[in-house]
């Protein structure tokens, strides 16, 4: 399991069991609901029982115990009707609503649906029908499974957003420690190979062997300070994007394989960014090589600058394999690669130059499987 499937089994893991804990709430809540409505039903099984044998009763001791039975009902809202619908009384319902016939019919209308009716057998085929409706405390305990279920998910998003915020300062840390460290492990042969290099001068080595050797110490220099740069706030200045792209261009084009054909598509006019020159150049570094992978060492690579009134576009396209849509986020997550060997840092570090420190967009701008790939990035104008 590599670093990208570990995080999202991780957070999968979170929302899943917060969403188990909430289920089970929810169901608890929903059969605590359940025995509540029987139990008023039971309680309006004697209610019922209870009128139907107040005329019946005989002596006072028996009406006094069926008019406590009666007058313990406080909450349950009633409509007695007869069999023909007609209303016989009511209990515990506003008087606003029985003293309007139409808003009467609506209420029983709606706790019709609430509970079904309780029959009174009078005798001789006459019936009459106890409709009840929940109770205040029934309906209020109604919606506390939704109010349960805002507070879940509000839990859900508060762990998950704890989690996401503590993995991306894990990695930020990371990310800055391995590339000091990577820096300070560089710089110790890189003084080493100036000072060769001032002993083959000595020496009366060919020049142009020097020439080509200084050339790559000062690469390393490049990559030196480039890494130093990661944790900490680089230094923007204004800069033409046209002619950055363009010597970076040049650079990787003598030092790529002659199977590749590279093409450079720019305007004439110089186009001016807030730009950090060296880790740009590593981020269209990244791309290429990336874009070089996807073709397999042979194939077009097409660099192209355009421009609107407030952005600067440069497009990298290649000829190779292409990205599935699915796939156009996930592949700048860390970790993630389709390489045997490779650490999946190259897309997700282009991501954050270009995003964190410039303030501006990368993206897969299109791709199609066994046609190509074109990476966008979008710098803003100044």
């Amino acid at each position: 399991m590599n670093f990208t499937d570990e995080r999202s089994f991780n957070r999968w893991f979170i929302v899943i069991s917060c969403l188990v804990v909430v289920a089970l709430v929810l169901w608890n809540t929903s059969i605590f609901f359940q025995s509540l409505k029987e139990d008023e039903r039971a309680k309006m099984n004697i209610w019922a029982k209870a009128q139907q044998e107040l005329d019946n009763a005989t002596a006072d001791s028996e009406i006094d115990l069926i008019l406590e039975i009666l007058n313990n009902n406080t909450s349950i809202p009633i409509i007695h009707t007869y069999a023909d619908g007609q209303v016989a009384y009511t209990t515990n319902i506003d008087p606003s609503i029985t003293q309007n016939e139409k808003r009467l019919r609506k209420y029983l209308t709606r706790i019709k649906d609430e509970n079904e009716p309780i029959v009174i057998n009078l005798g001789e085929g006459q019936e009459q029908y106890i409709f009840y409706g929940n109770s205040p405390a029934l309906n209020k305990l109604k919606y506390y499974p939704i109010g349960l279920t805002l507070i879940g998910f509000l839990f859900i998003g508060v762990v998950y957003f704890f989690y996401t915020t503590t993995k991306s300062s894990e990695q930020n840390k990371l990310w800055a420690g391995m590339a000091k460290e990577t820096a300070h492990q560089i710089g110790t042969p890189l003084s080493s190979l100036i000072g060769w290099t001032e002993i083959l001068k000595d020496e009366k080595v060919k020049p142009s062997y020097i020439e080509e050797m200084e050339k790559d110490i000062d690469r390393l220099k490049t990559i030196t300070e480039r890494f130093s740069k990661i944790g900490s706030a680089p230094l923007l200045t204004r800069t033409d994007i046209v002619e950055e792209t363009n010597n970076t261009f040049d650079y990787l084009r003598t030092r790529s394989s002659n199977l590749i054909n590279f093409q450079l598509i720019v305007p004439e006019e110089s186009i001016y960014v807030n730009l950090n020159q060296q880790l740009y150049s590593w981020t269209i570094e990244n791309l290429v090589k990336n874009a070089i992978d996807a073709m397999r060492g042979k194939g077009t690579l097409t660099i192209e600058i355009k421009q609107d009134s407030n952005w600067a576009y440069i497009d990298i396209k290649d000829s190779g394999k292409g990205v599935d849509k699915n796939k156009f986020k996930l592949i700048f997550e860390p970790g993630h690669t389709t390489k045997k060997r490779g650490w999946g840092l190259g897309l997700s570090l282009a991501k954050r130059i270009i995003e964190e420190y410039h303030r501006g967009r990368i993206k897969v701008a299109h791709s199609e499987i066994n046609k190509g790939t074109t990476f966008r990035i979008s710098l803003r104008k100044v």
